[in-house]
Formats: structure tokens, sequence, C-alpha cells
């Protein structure tokens, strides 16, 4: 296959590889995506998920906000797929210097990856809104109604809700691990987020590859474009 070939081609001449990706890199292990006909999106509730998901409703509602956490955020037993797999091994091959993601799985962690700039935040870390105690996934999972901390205050999960800043420090780093790469991969990503979508705007090499299943709108910018998933091209690929 020609897009296989020429992947690798890029991957062996290439030392300083980062990738950038979305939900469709998570969406070969079963959870779904936003924005696709059968993304969370176009499921049926009370409200529309993007409002439940916004720090005002996380304020103003919060039992309903974590019923539908509880039942919508928490995958916890998604596995890795060969996109996760390949890019932890070429990480621990010395060819990859960071993953960046939009996802808030954790399963570049669950596949091995070391170096992952979260823009999201993650499930997996959960703090109270008092006193800062931490608190992982199975315990917000098993909890009920509005999860408390010991000390009576409410926990929330460290991720970015709609009107909430992304984290200017993990923005920085992602920004300067971009600037070191020498292939620079975006995948699994309709580009239409921002400002994450802005550091393909930004990316001043030579070298970008768009691995999507539709059309984004920075296929023209791209060096190479390959349509089609993710996990299956990448688990053709030789580290």
């Amino acid at each position: 296959m020609e897009e296989v070939k020429q992947l690798q081609e890029l991957m062996d001449e290439s030392r300083r590889i980062v990738f950038f990706g979305g939900a469709g890199v998570s969406t070969e292990s079963g959870i779904p995506d936003f924005r696709s006909v059968d993304g969370l999106y176009h499921q049926k509730y009370d409200y529309p998920p993007e409002t439940m998901l916004s720090h005002d409703f996380f304020v103003r509602h919060p039992e309903e906000f974590f019923r539908f956490y509880r039942d919508k955020m928490l995958p916890l037993e998604a596995k890795p797929n060969p996109a996760h797999e390949k890019l932890a091994q070429l990480e621990q091959a010395g060819k990859l210097l960071a993953v960046i993601t939009q996802n808030i799985d954790g399963l570049h962690q669950k596949a091995g990856s070391k170096t992952v700039y979260e823009l999201h935040g993650s499930v997996h870390r959960n703090y109270c809104t008092l006193c800062g105690k931490f608190y992982d996934a199975q315990f917000m999972r098993q909890s009920q109604g509005i999860p408390r901390c010991d000390c009576g205050g409410i926990i929330k999960p460290d991720v970015v809700l709609y009107g909430e800043n992304l984290d200017s420090r993990v923005m920085a780093g992602a920004a300067r691990a971009i600037d070191r790469a020498d292939l620079f991969i975006v995948g699994g990503t309709s580009l239409v987020v921002y400002p994450a979508a802005g550091f393909v705007a930004g990316y001043r090499g030579n070298k970008l590859v768009l691995i999507n299943r539709d059309p984004t709108p920075y296929d023209n910018q791209a060096d190479y474009l390959f349509r089609g998933n993710i996990g299956a091209l990448f688990s053709q690929i030789r580290v």
C-alpha cells in the first residue's frame, strides 16, 4: 500500500517526531467521538452534551453533570489500539519527542507513552475544589450523586470544560515540542477546536502529515495527506 510505504519512509528518516491527535485516535478503542454521526453530540439527553460539559453547567447543575459524566466520560475498560501502541514504541526507540492529545482518556499513557501533553486534561486526575486532595477515576465512577472529599468539598475532574481556559504550561510545552519537530503528524482530529487547532496553523516545518477519515480545514496545508483510520495505518508501520 502506497500510503503505508510513504509514511514508513517519513518515519524512518525522522528523529524528532511529534504527534498531535484528537478523538479519532480513540474511536478504534471503542470510545465515541463528539462530532461524527454516531458521536456523543448526536445522542439524546435532557440537555445537549456540550451544555452539560460546560463550566457553567457544572456549577449550576452539579448532580446532573456528574450523572452524565459517569455515564459517558469514564470508559475505563477501554484499551490502547495500534495507534497508541505504535506511538509509545516510537518514543521508546528515541524517534518521537512527544504526543499532544485532545483526549482525556489516558490511553496514550496506558500504552506506555511518557511525554504526553494533555490539552484538555484527564479523567484519571480528580481534585477536591476546597483542599486539593487527589482522587482517581475509579473513585469517581463508584461515587454517588455529587462526589465529595473527606473535607466536604466537591471533587472536580481535571478536565477542561467549555468556558474554561487550557493550561498555559501544557500549551507552552506542546508548542516547544512542535518547534523542534522534524516530522509533525496530525491524526484523528477535525481541527475545528481552538486554540489547539492553531498548532497546525503555526507549524513552520516542511513535513506536515494529516491523517483523518474526513476532510479538515487544513488539508490544503498538509505536505502529506492520508485518508482513513489512524490505527489501521499505524498497525502496518515498523519501528
